[in-house]
């Protein structure tokens, strides 16, 4: 106990506060804005916080991790579009609350909610990391080699609409992974004597392309039009009485609970869960009917969702090396970047780091609470902010980006091509998710092979004696084949009924 409160106090220092607060205004912003994710956020400010202490610049980053997340429900509830694709289901409600003249009272409950789930999904990560960290330590390289192929598949097996393209855009990024040296050798691999790409394609660049860079050149090519917030006279009120707050208890303890179980599922996120807890919100309300129609039993249990379901997927993250969903993944390549490496390991050699990435996550939706009640009613002029300016700052922080990182312009060629490939594989409804997943598992499924095949005389029988890598093999291959089956089961089921 002692030792968290000196953890605490260490995260006081105004330093630290001033940039939890700088990242989670530049969150807000973000999320606030349709087409910029927090995911977009996260990769966009990585490189400009290298300069910083390890404590500011991650404390940055964590602001705008949970912001983005959180603020992404304001546009969902002013205009109908969210703002990121966790806040899918708080259009649902949210709203038509808006249209009903309560706009004041649906931003207030997507607030407070929102932080309700955050401290839940944070006190999980700190209740489950540390002994599933400590079970991990047993890990081995056939272990760690199954965990990384059950992580691939798993994000791959939710690619969006196609299995198939997102099969091929995870083999892209397994690809990209193999240039540089060879983890075992030393030796240069697909480099072209660049010096720059010795130790590899720099994800944080192709982060950066894909989801900024990538996503502006999509957006500008659709001409996006985005909807504007209608003109409100008057928010109303925006905290909730006893009584609404009382009627959205139960719906959010069982969505707190789902969400939170859901994270921790590789290849999940806050989409999928908002739109679980919604449903069994419905389920369990004494006022179903109103679901659909401007419950604020709906708006708050899919802004608790999206939340909680933050710290399930980071508690995968941290002790097992593999992200659940695009943001965690961006973050995974940020912990990186600053020297951690995600897994058991980190437990014990950054035993205080962990802690203090805990701390920061609770004083963040402190801070995200202040700032959402007090700035509800400005929330509408970041809506309508003009679009050209927006690209030409997130193109501006591209470019700025990618070359702070090692001040090198092979890297902001990196991001250059990147995104012009996300932005093709956005026309082409190719998911972006798997790529990143497959540069950043690639180098840690093929140096942990070659381990198990050294230390099992050059035969695969480590793979198969060890039951831990037996269940994750397994469990990897029932996560590429369900979807599969589910695909023709529903295709043969539609042609029956022609």
């Amino acid at each position: 106990m002692a030792e968290w409160f000196s953890i605490f106090l260490s995260c006081l220092t105004p330093g630290v506060l001033f940039y939890l607060m700088v990242g989670t205004v530049a969150g807000y912003v973000i999320g606030v804005l349709p087409g910029l994710s927090a995911t977009m956020g996260v990769a966009l400010l990585t490189p400009l916080t290298f300069w910083l202490p390890e404590e500011q610049g991650f404390a940055m980053l964590i602001g705008v991790f949970n912001a983005g997340v959180f603020s992404g429900g304001i546009s969902a509830i002013l205009i109908n579009t969210p703002g990121t694709p966790a806040s899918i289901a708080t259009t649902f409600d949210g709203y038509e609350m808006t249209k009903q003249g309560k706009p004041g009272l649906a931003l207030g409950l997507n607030t407070i909610f929102s932080c309700i789930g955050g401290w839940i999904g944070t006190l999980v990560l700190m209740l489950a990391a540390f002994p599933l960290a400590k079970f991990a330590l047993k890990f081995g390289p056939a272990e760690f080699f199954a965990l990384a192929i059950f992580g691939l598949t798993m994000m791959v097996s939710v690619s969006q609409q196609s299995i198939v393209k997102g099969l091929l855009t995870g083999f892209l990024g397994l690809l990209l992974s193999t240039i540089g040296t060879d983890p075992m050798l030393g030796m240069p691999r697909f480099t072209f004597n660049i010096a720059e790409i010795m130790d590899g394609i720099s994800f944080i660049a192709v982060m950066i392309g894909m989801f900024g860079l990538g996503e502006v050149l999509f957006q500008m090519y659709n001409g996006e039009n985005r909807g504007q917030a209608q003109k409100i006279q008057s928010l109303g009120r925006v905290l909730p009485t006893w009584e609404e707050f009382k009627r959205c208890i139960p719906g959010s303890v069982v969505g707190s609970i789902i969400s939170v179980i859901v994270g921790a599922i590789p290849g999940t996120g806050g989409d999928i869960a908002g739109l679980i807890g919604w449903d069994q919100a419905k389920r369990m309300s004494k006022k179903p009917e109103e679901f659909g129609k401007g419950s604020p039993e709906g708006v708050a249990v899919t802004c608790l969702a999206n939340n909680a379901c933050l710290g399930g997927s980071l508690v995968t993250m941290m002790t097992l090396g593999v992200p659940g969903e695009s943001i965690s993944a961006v973050l995974l390549g940020s912990l990186m970047m600053y020297g951690m490496d995600p897994g058991p390991a980190l437990f014990t050699e950054n035993r205080s780091f962990v802690m203090t990435f805990m701390v920061l996550m609770m004083l963040a939706y402190v801070i995200i609470m202040v700032l959402g009640l007090a700035t509800a009613k400005y929330s509408t002029a970041l809506i309508n902010l003009k679009k050209e300016i927006v690209w030409l700052t997130v193109i501006a922080l591209c470019v700025i980006g990618s070359y702070a990182m090692n001040s090198s312009f092979v890297d902001v060629l990196i991001m250059a091509v990147s995104g012009l490939l996300g932005f093709f594989f956005r026309k082409l409804n190719f998911p972006l998710g798997p790529i990143i997943l497959g540069l950043l598992l690639g180098r840690m499924a093929e140096s942990n092979f070659r381990r198990a095949l050294s230390l099992g005389g050059m035969s695969y029988k480590l793979f198969y004696t060890k039951p831990i890598s037996v269940i994750l093999l397994l469990l990897a291959v029932l996560a590429v084949v369900t979807p599969v089956y589910k695909n023709y089961k529903a295709k043969k089921q539609i042609g029956e009924t022609k």
